[in-house]
């Protein structure tokens, strides 16, 4: 096959940041999805529907002129979090779901939960109005292995709150391992995931083999190859519990290549075209319309894209770097030549 053409994709977790690394990555989304889940992990964090309307505002300005995109606000869930913001998001248009960030388990999650049955009454609350809660699953505690911290919360936290809150619709985001596909295979239709296209391309060799690769660096951390065949699986059966999430987390190059790099892989730069290939490995390709354009999009219970997105088989190198004026941001693949690229 030289060309698939595909109903308009959705990113459905997000990170564009805010100021000039916002301006500077919010293109590259916009070429190719006409909507995103936008994390809310700023400093300060967003946490009222306020303030996720005026970030909207600002991402908004940051869409090239002739582009249609369509950013879809989140809210940062916290101990503080109040029933009347929730009910106030679950009446907002714009707002689509609460993000539920464990104390700790990643970039700016410093203000996430630490105590996640205290915040039962919260999650009681989006179940009553029905408002998605996207989880980062992670254990944080500091005696847990990094690379059993996702097994451990699905083991624990998340079948307890499943079970607890048996309404509630969920997205484990950026599943990491076998043990959260099956948790998701056999849970009611009210839990999905995401998941990323640096965890279906790489395992743990990846970031580690011959040096320490920075910028295959991300939370949940890759895992060992069984685990990515587990989510190849996942991603090219046609579950529609499963769809695209890139989870792209642009960060400066010179944070990214210190002597505490920051967690997060920069993917936006060519999504579609990584989840190409990898579909396209997997002799699926027939399967990524419905990973990146529908699954998501019935989950969330909005419409589908009614426009159309072409790629084609023209190799093509990544650039090393995507730079405006001091900031430089480094892409996943960077210097490396992708078999797909979409049509302009």
């Amino acid at each position: 096959m030289k060309k698939l053409t595909i109903t308009r994709p959705d990113d459905w977790h997000l990170h564009v940041r805010t100021g000039a690394i916002l301006k500077t990555v919010m293109p590259h989304t916009a070429r190719q999805f006409a909507r995103a889940i936008i994390m809310p992990n700023l400093k300060p964090p967003v946490t009222t529907v306020a303030q996720a309307l005026s970030y909207r505002e600002e991402i908004l300005q940051a869409v090239p002129v002739g582009l249609n995109f369509t950013p879809l606000m989140t809210l940062y869930l916290t101990g503080s979090t109040s029933a009347s913001e929730i009910s106030k998001a679950a009446e907002c248009e714009h707002v689509q779901a609460f993000k539920l960030y464990p104390a700790g388990a990643t970039t700016h999650s410093d203000a996430g939960i630490s105590d996640i049955k205290a915040a039962y009454p919260l999650l009681a609350a989006l179940e009553k109005h029905d408002m998605p809660l996207l989880i980062h699953g992670e254990v944080t505690d500091e005696a847990c292995d990094i690379f059993d911290r996702e097994q451990v919360f699905v083991d624990t936290t998340l079948t307890d709150i499943s079970r607890n809150f048996p309404e509630l619709r969920i997205v484990v985001e950026h599943v990491t391992t076998a043990e959260a596909v099956q948790f998701v295979q056999s849970a009611g239709a009210r839990i999905a995931a995401t998941i990323t296209p640096q965890h279906l391309m790489f395992n743990r060799n990846a970031l580690l083999a011959g040096g320490i690769r920075p910028h295959h660096y991300c939370l949940p951390i890759i895992k060992r190859e069984h685990h990515r065949q587990a989510l190849v699986a996942a991603a090219t059966s046609g579950h529609p519990k499963f769809f695209l999430g890139t989870d792209s987390a642009p960060h400066p190059t010179s944070l990214k290549e210190a002597a505490c790099g920051c967690a997060g892989c920069y993917s936006a730069h060519a999504a579609l075209e990584l989840y190409a290939e990898v579909f396209e490995r997997a002799d699926a390709l027939d399967k990524l319309e419905g990973f990146a354009s529908f699954h998501g999009a019935d989950f969330y219970r909005l419409p589908r894209n009614l426009d159309a997105v072409t790629l084609v088989k023209t190799p093509w190198k990544v650039p090393g770097a995507y730079s405006e004026h001091s900031l430089s941001i480094t892409p996943l693949k960077a210097n490396e030549e992708l078999a797909w690229q979409i049509q302009q």
